[in-house]
């Protein structure tokens, strides 16, 4: 069975309620439906240090998210957009996965090659779009697999106040795109562990 990890990179800490954490669990929800088990962390429960090592010492906390990252198949990256773009906490995640450029498998791979990685976007401003290229941009470089239409996202209406937690039901729309998400993780996932990439020349 494949895994699935949610990193929520909401700002708000629990128990506060978050429109990332929602569609994040939808997502999971989702994949599950392709036998896919997953978890949900919020990361900004964790004290994660600035910097671009595996570990930062002196009580960093982004260790332990690292070994959940490492034992899941598909990442789903949960981020909220403020002033038009991902959230602080987001962007210290893409750093600190940063240093797994330097690690490589047994074969000489990158440690994250093989794995997916898709992308869910929530707010009531514009940016989605943006964000979700941003975030494609640096999980590839990383190592993860981005599948086809491998990111759900809702805007709210400009300078209003309505989250995507406070809708009464979800638009048909994020129910279709987060359908067409997992099926299409799943899928390549699944493909992906079956036959790994080539390792390079030794």
């Amino acid at each position: 069975m494949l895994r699935a990890l949610a990193l929520n990179c909401t700002l708000k800490p629990s128990p506060d309620d978050s429109s990332g954490e929602l569609l994040a669990q939808q997502v999971l929800d989702a994949l599950a439906e392709h036998d896919v088990t997953g978890e949900q962390v919020r990361v900004v429960d964790f004290d994660v240090r600035p910097g671009v090592e595996t570990d930062m010492g002196d009580g960093d906390q982004w260790p332990r998210i690292r070994e959940k990252v490492l034992a899941s198949d598909i990442l789903v990256f949960a981020t909220p957009t403020w002033m038009g773009h991902l959230s602080s906490v987001a962007q210290r995640v893409l750093e600190r996965l940063d240093a797994e450029l330097s690690e490589t498998d047994d074969e000489g791979r990158a440690i994250l090659a093989g794995k997916v990685a898709v992308t869910v976007v929530v707010g009531n401003e514009d940016g989605a779009h943006a964000i979700t290229a941003d975030l494609y941009q640096a999980l590839g470089d990383v190592g993860f697999t981005i599948p086809s239409q491998g990111g759900v996202y809702w805007n709210g209406e400009a300078m209003q106040t309505t989250d995507y937690k406070d809708l009464p039901e979800t638009p048909e729309k994020v129910t279709s795109t987060t359908a067409t998400l997992a099926r299409n993780a799943a899928h390549l996932a699944k493909l992906l562990q079956e036959r790994p990439y080539p390792a390079p020349p030794q």
